[in-house]
């Protein structure tokens, strides 16, 4: 196992390393949705939720949906729906023990993403699952985040991985498939036929 030859063990170096902060990014943190978090979060069709249990294992799950799937309740309050998925329920878990919960929003072509953090909490009020219906399938349950912080973040990050440039793109010839690293991971004692032609059903007829 890889050990660090060089470690950095203090807040002082890191911060010796970074420099002082940007008077503007350390202001541009507010307490609440307002009209541009709220006009780029109903333009968002795919987030990142990060979520850590009681004990402090992290997880980090991507949520998906036609723009806008994630509601803008008030000021302070988001909800997500569930949609079908692998069952694991890892964020819904994770909050139910430690509700603190981190969101990363992101619209393609644009470089910029939105950030929000908070707190989470589970619902299943019905009026409110049913405005989250697609495809007339309802969601079983929704999460309801109340906002602690959101603020813009730059695109640098885009920019340098090049994310929305085709050009840029890397070959994905030799990479596994889902249904091999499901097979070999999982030890599964199932052909790779089948087990790949039950994902591309569950891609098909399990969307909602």
């Amino acid at each position: 196992m890889y050990q660090p030859k060089v470690p950095i063990k203090s807040a002082a170096e890191v911060r010796a390393i970074l420099g002082p902060d940007f008077p503007s990014q350390v202001a541009k943190v507010i307490d609440h949705i307002d009209g541009h978090c709220k006009a780029w979060i109903e333009r968002c069709p795919f987030i990142v939720v990060a979520s850590v249990n009681a004990a402090g294992a992290m997880d980090t799950s991507p949520k998906g949906d036609p723009p806008g799937f994630v509601k803008v309740l008030d000021e302070h309050t988001l909800a997500i729906p569930d949609r079908l998925g692998n069952r694991r329920g890892d964020t819904f878990l994770n909050v139910l023990e430690n509700p603190s919960i981190g969101i990363v929003f992101i619209i393609p072509k644009r470089r910029e993403v939105v950030r929000v953090s908070g707190t989470a909490s589970l619902a299943r009020d019905p009026d409110l699952l049913a405005e989250m219906t697609v495809n007339g399938k309802v969601p079983d349950l929704a999460m309801i985040v109340r906002v602690r912080e959101a603020f813009f973040h730059c695109g640098k990050s885009m920019i340098r991985s090049g994310l929305w440039e085709p050009d840029r793109w890397g070959p994905i010839d030799g990479l596994p498939s889902y249904a091999q690293a499901l097979k070999d991971h999982g030890a599964l004692d199932v052909s790779l036929d089948a087990l790949q032609r039950g994902l591309e059903r569950n891609e098909t007829e399990r969307l909602y």
